[in-house]
């Protein structure tokens, strides 16, 4: 896994970057107005504060498409080029034009990194550590928005501060940048395999892991690239295959595992599905309130993230190593010692790869690890039939009986069966399995995605999940097993690229209903526009009279205050990083928007009641670092977070871009317009509009914003699609 955190570390250098221009153009438009005498002109002042979003507004139409088509490492290094040729062109700059070229440029490198960068960690990352990971990029922005801020600072005590040298100094940690992603960088797995690129997808994958055992993981990835159109909910009764009380007839199935004769029979079960209770669920206990008007998709999320049985109840004793949403996380030494298991597959795998020269087309291995370590004795008690071995955290155990399945992250599980239906080639279809343990009977909120433990039956379990075509093109099926000895890749379909069309699918349409509407409502909740002109409005709060003992000059204040208020913000987002992936992202949105409704209002106040110089400046200065910090917490990386997850990988660029020049778009709107409502409505009208937004942002999150965290980025697809077209039959009802 240290590959993979190595991995996001690079990335993130690009919104390092990213929060070093921001806060040295705040710093720096001080002194450019000064040269180019622009007090009177506060819309060009504005236009060269926007130049550099302009830049990345324009790039990011192209990034998304063109990262699907050529891949994300490419266009991150083009992000450190751009990066170093705008700086070089700001150090030069003999006039304004040159200087908004220079921005440009600048804005180019920035758009591509704050575009891909949650992309590549998102795609990269195991789904257990990735909302951390994905906090890196606000925490690197708000790292080098400090360092900036405090090289500000030391140029302002010069007799004769140069903006051109605060402005080119940025080419220097730009070549760190090039070196990073040229040397260190490697290729998304996910992107890879969505070209049929199997082998160089594997090699990736094992060095992001750690580990040679990574079948599981590529047989997710491959599913990935499925529409997902034909999603339905299947519950089983579910033993092992050679147990005598679970003899085949008409009504069963089989499961398959990894080897041959691994597999396990299952019975459908009839009756009420786990869709239909947690709906029903969530319309009764609603009735009269506002909760009654919350998307299904948020219930339908929310249910697989109750609360686990406590230790010692009967599920922790049936399943006491099954992973869960809440534990998955935990025993980080166990998990690193099974991942660290040989496995007899990939042995295989490496003599094919040899022999056919490492071609993409044919990679031959058992899609499903055949190996795993053996359980501990005193973790399940002996078994009266055979036991399927498998890595802890990646089975399905009942007294002892292990069924075997594939573990991909976050305590979900793959697993698939064969149909009757004939596919083109003549051969049955195949059908993918994703299975989760539920919370527990006792709690009123159903799972979705459930097993659970049938009491007086100690040899099956209930099992349900979200069963789909699958996206696997899988040849010389044999009896015993679909996965021995075939040779598995991406089915032609998959590996089509993105279509339009396939925007206007529902669970495509309302993942883009959320993503559109998080980064509209972040914009306009001012954050960028206070970054940028934190100096000017610190000053115009009269901040400097805090300083004023220490001989400092308005300037010089306003930018030291500044650089202490980012150093503030990095505590609170490495608090953030830890909540993550355990409160999750629609928890901190719902407790970090309260207090920037509340620090907005004190600013607003404080700019409307008489009050003496000191008060006024101690209450705006608290108020903004307050706001900084929640900001930060919740508002600040969790929209980019959830817009690189909740989308399919087949459109996950085109989507990514879409959102993405929503934020530019909204970007540019904020930072352009805030000198003239600076100059009209005054600072108390601003916030008071922030204010309103957030108020509006805090209601968005509650009605449509649901809870990923955990879980793989195919599953987060499925389950917009289910929902979706939960939503869609519930309005023709």
């Amino acid at each position: 896994m240290r590959g993979a955190v190595f991995a996001a570390l690079a990335a993130t250098m690009g919104n390092l970057l990213q929060g070093w221009d921001n806060a040295t153009i705040a710093g720096a438009v001080i002194y450019i107005k000064r040269e180019f005498k622009l007090e009177t002109q506060p819309t060009l002042e504005g236009l060269i504060v926007a130049m550099s979003l302009i830049g990345a507004t324009v790039i990011t139409t192209f990034s998304g498409p063109v990262s699907d088509s050529v891949g994300r490492r490419p266009m991150l290094i083009a992000s450190s080029l751009l990066y170093f040729l705008g700086g070089l062109v700001m150090l030069w700059s003999p006039n304004v034009y040159i200087l908004l070229l220079g921005r440009l440029f600048d804005g180019f490198g920035v758009g591509l990194a704050v575009t891909l960068v949650p992309v590549y960690i998102s795609e990269t990352a195991p789904p257990e550590i990735r909302g951390q990971l994905n906090t890196l990029p606000q925490f690197t922005g708000s790292g080098g928005m400090f360092m900036s801020y405090c090289m500000v600072f030391g140029m302002s005590l010069l007799e004769a501060p140069s903006w051109r040298l605060m402005l080119g100094v940025l080419s220097i940690p730009s070549l760190l940048y090039f070196a990073l992603t040229v040397f260190y960088l490697p290729e998304s797995p996910r992107w890879l395999v969505s070209k049929g690129r199997m082998v160089e997808a594997k090699k990736v994958l094992q060095k992001l892991r750690g580990r040679e055992d990574v079948t599981g993981e590529m047989a997710l990835l491959v599913e990935g690239l499925g529409t997902g159109e034909d999603t339905t909910i299947e519950e089983y009764m579910i033993g092992p295959d050679n147990d005598e009380e679970a003899t085949i007839d008409k009504g069963q199935i089989k499961l398959y595992g990894a080897e041959q004769g691994q597999s396990w029979i299952a019975k459908p079960v009839t009756g009420q599905s786990m869709l239909g209770l947690v709906s029903r669920y969530g319309s009764m206990a609603n009735q009269g309130s506002m909760a009654n008007m919350m998307d299904p998709l948020v219930t339908l999320f929310g249910s697989v993230h109750e609360a686990p049985p406590q230790t010692g109840s009967m599920r922790s004793s049936i399943f006491p190593n099954f992973g869960s949403m809440f534990n998955a996380a935990g025993d980080e030494n166990g998990r690193h010692e099974n991942w660290e298991a040989e496995s007899h597959g990939e042995d295989g795998s490496s003599d094919v790869d040899a022999a056919n020269g490492d071609s993409d087309d044919n990679l031959k291995t058992p899609l499903l690890s055949p190996n795993a370590s053996v359980l501990e004795k005193d973790t399940l008690p002996p078994s009266s039939g055979s036991i399927l071995n498998m890595r802890r955290n990646s089975s399905l155990m009942e007294a002892g009986e292990v069924v075997n399945s594939t573990g991909i992250g976050g305590g979900w599980q793959l697993a698939y069966k064969r149909t009757d239906k004939k596919g083109q080639d003549g051969k049955s279809e195949l059908k993918r399995v994703y299975l989760h343990q539920e919370p527990g009977m006792g709690s009123m909120r159903g799972s979705l995605v459930s097993i659970q433990a049938i009491p007086g039956n100690g040899q099956f379990v209930q099992a349900a999940g979200l069963v789909s075509q699958s996206a696997l093109c899988v040849t010389d099926f044999k009896i015993d097993s679909p996965m021995e000895e075939c040779v598995v890749k991406p089915s032609i379909s998959a590996t089509n690229g993105p279509s339009w069309r396939e925007l206007f699918e529902p669970g495509v349409k309302r993942a883009l209903i959320v993503g559109i509407g998080l980064q509209i409502l972040q914009q306009f909740s001012g954050i960028n526009g206070v970054l940028y002109y934190t100096p000017q409005i610190l000053s115009q709060a009269g901040v400097d009279v805090l300083l004023s003992n220490l001989g400092l000059s308005s300037d010089s204040a306003s930018l030291l205050i500044s650089a202490l208020t980012t150093l503030l913000m990095l505590p609170a987002i490495g608090l953030a990083m830890r909540l993550m992936d355990l409160s999750g992202r629609r928890f901190l949105l719902l407790n970090t928007l309260p207090v920037l409704i509340a620090s907005l209002v004190i600013l607003v106040l404080s700019n409307i009641i008489d009050m003496s110089i000191m008060i006024h400046a101690t209450l705006s200065t608290v108020s903004v670092v307050v706001y900084f910090c929640c900001f930060v917490m919740g508002f600040g990386p969790i929209p980019n977070i959830l817009c690189s997850e909740i989308f399919p990988t087949r459109v996950r660029g085109l989507c990514i871009a879409i959102c993405s020049l929503t934020f530019w778009f909204g970007d540019i709107i904020v930072t352009y317009s805030l000198p003239a409502l600076l100059s009209s409505i005054g600072l108390a009208g601003v916030f008071g509009i922030y204010a309103v937004v957030c108020i509006i942002s805090w209601f968005f999150v509650y009605l449509k914003v649901p809870e990923t965290k955990g879980m793989p980025l195919e599953v987060i697809s499925e389950f917009f699609n289910v929902g979706a077209r939960q939503a869609e039959a519930a309005k023709d009802m």
